[in-house]
């Protein structure tokens, strides 16, 4: 791979601290040994999606809401796997881009509408969802018209997905110490409003880069 390729690869990877962890690593190279492919790792973070949503909805507290939180942690564990052993172990597809993204659409739209109706706030779930891939197409777009793609927050995906994981953890704790269901409402209006910000704030910088560049 050409010093080209490779600096286009890197500015559309998202940056992620833990690939550079030892364990993760090691745990990834057994991955990419063991035969399964990239491609696979994407569509189970759906599986994992679609778990965490019906635990949400139909479990009893606790352990539905803790059982999501678990569920949101190995869909991240997925989307971090899935690049791992498509770059770093050479075993990328023709069609791994679409794999990279539509999975993620799809396991977004599960746990955010779910966590709208565990709320009360089925609408806010809905938008937060369609906002959610708002986000993703924006960053696309970028990634079209220019060299790379713009990650920023303030609601990027992991963004999301660990307020949900907080919130989710905190609901049974308050419903029980004090009686109150702030935790998840508060969660999915927070998703929805730092999505459409992150639409916007990734928005204005690529528009701040096309005029650079003109």
């Amino acid at each position: 791979m050409d010093e080209a390729s490779t600096a286009s690869e890197s500015g559309n990877r998202r940056p992620i601290a833990a690939r550079g962890n030892a364990l993760v690593q090691r745990f990834s190279t057994l991955l990419a040994r063991s035969g399964v492919s990239p491609n696979a790792i994407s569509v189970l973070s759906i599986g994992f999606a679609a778990l965490g949503a019906w635990a949400l909805l139909r479990l009893d507290w606790p352990w539905g809401p803790w059982l999501c939180a678990v569920a949101i942690v190995l869909r991240l564990l997925c989307n971090l796997f899935d690049g791992l052993v498509a770059v770093e172990h050479g075993r990328k597809t023709p069609t791994g881009v679409l794999y990279n993204e539509v999975p993620d659409r799809l396991a977004d739209s599960l746990f955010l509408i779910a966590l709208g109706y565990a709320a009360g706030l089925p609408w806010c779930g809905w938008l937060a969802a369609l906002l959610a891939a708002l986000t993703a197409y924006v960053r696309t777009l970028g990634g079209t018209v220019l060299d790379s793609q713009d990650f920023r927050g303030p609601m990027a995906k992991p963004h999301r997905m660990w307020l949900m994981v907080a919130a989710c953890v905190a609901a049974p704790l308050e419903a029980w110490f004090a009686g109150t269901g702030y935790a998840l409402r508060a969660a999915v209006v927070l998703v929805a409003a730092g999505s459409a910000l992150t639409c916007w704030t990734r928005l204005r910088a690529i528009a701040n880069r096309l005029r650079e560049a003109a």
